[in-house]
């Protein structure tokens, strides 16, 4: 009982609510998206909306397990001029980038509704264990604080290999209040950027929205991550569905040599706050992106509208009608910028 009353995180204060109100983004008692956003969804349909989800998973779960490259740690950690990157189902992708180690959205825990009556379970077995063959994580980054991306088991198997946490604004009081310091965890507004060893990392703005429980919605940021070096810029585009921040992004801080799109768990009834196969493209176009992937699948059915092996599929379509370099690895496969992987693995599996 103890752990499930922990998932919600860390309250919001009223010294907390000042703090943030200092935010350009923060307006009438909650943090705003740049433009109009619909919801839908409201907290008192969320009952119904979790029923389609846990109902009818014909074809939106795979009928056996996904399995998982075992991680190389020779191969990952071995010098290298290009960054390296391990994509782990949904959002989770530990990079190798000018000699540190960084993970981002590490939500390898089996279950993205721990406070509700029925499990969601994860498309692949035991991948908190994951963390145990991690090297040392110099640094962490969250971009935002859902369930599906902040995960409380996760980040107490983290805690004591990670040296340092990059979050959105609000998310460190969820952090504190699982015992990870203070002192280790800087909280970014967007546009916002830290020098970190050799890399400029930047938050950029996402269309999305926040929330642990009932109280909480909207009392912390979102968005996305941008890695400079003197030899490539990489993007985590974050959750958030189209919007004309993607030419903003790429106008500011592109061309992209690659970036990670959000691609999956989109839904007619909360289609602006997640992005369709389609507009995941066109959002890297406009966002000068030079290779993308699609992220945000692969792990859990969180939407009742689509089969799990749709993302890609759909991806991939619109890639090639917009001449968009895509790469597409397996879970648990190294990769870098430069490597090929358009072989349509997913299909392997029903």
């Amino acid at each position: 009982m103890n752990t499930f009353f922990k998932q919600f995180g860390g309250k919001v204060t009223k010294a907390l609510t000042q703090q943030y109100a200092q935010s350009d983004n923060w307006r009438d008692g909650s943090f705003q998206n740049l433009e109009h956003t619909d919801m839908s969804v409201s907290l008192l349909d969320f009952p119904k909306v979790i029923y389609k989800q846990l109902s009818n998973r014909k074809g939106r779960v795979p009928e056996q397990p996904l399995p998982i490259i075992p991680f190389d740690q020779k191969a990952f950690l071995a010098s290298s001029s290009k960054s390296k990157f391990i994509w782990y189902g949904h959002s989770a992708i530990l990079m190798r980038m000018a000699g540190k180690t960084i993970l981002i959205d590490p939500m390898l825990g089996p279950d993205t509704t721990p406070i509700a009556p029925i499990s969601t379970k994860r498309f692949s077995d035991n991948t908190l264990d994951l963390i145990d063959d991690f090297p040392e994580i110099d640094l962490l980054l969250m971009t935002h604080d859902h369930y599906d991306h902040l995960d409380y088991a996760s980040i107490q198997k983290l805690k004591p290999k990670t040296k340092q946490y990059f979050v959105a604004m609000g998310v460190k009081r969820h952090l504190v209040s699982w015992g990870v310091s203070a002192d280790l965890i800087t909280e970014f507004d967007w546009w916002q950027a830290q020098d970190f060893a050799d890399i400029k990392i930047t938050f950029t703005p996402t269309r999305h929205f926040s929330g642990r429980g009932l109280r909480d919605r909207l009392k912390t940021l979102w968005g996305g991550w941008v890695f400079k070096t003197s030899e490539e810029n990489i993007w985590f585009s974050g959750d958030g569905g189209y919007g004309q921040h993607f030419r903003e992004v790429g106008q500011r801080l592109g061309p992209f040599d690659f970036a990670f799109m959000e691609c999956g768990q989109y839904n007619h009834d909360w289609h602006d706050i997640h992005l369709f196969p389609d507009e995941a493209v066109h959002a890297a176009v406009d966002a000068n992106v030079q290779k993308a992937m699609p992220v945000h699948w692969g792990g859990f059915p969180l939407s009742y509208q689509h089969t799990w092996q749709e993302p890609p599929t759909e991806f991939v379509k619109t890639a090639l009608e917009e001449q968009l370099n895509y790469s597409l690895p397996a879970l648990g496969e190294l990769f870098d910028v430069n490597t090929v992987i358009t072989t349509p693995w997913w299909t392997k599996y029903k």
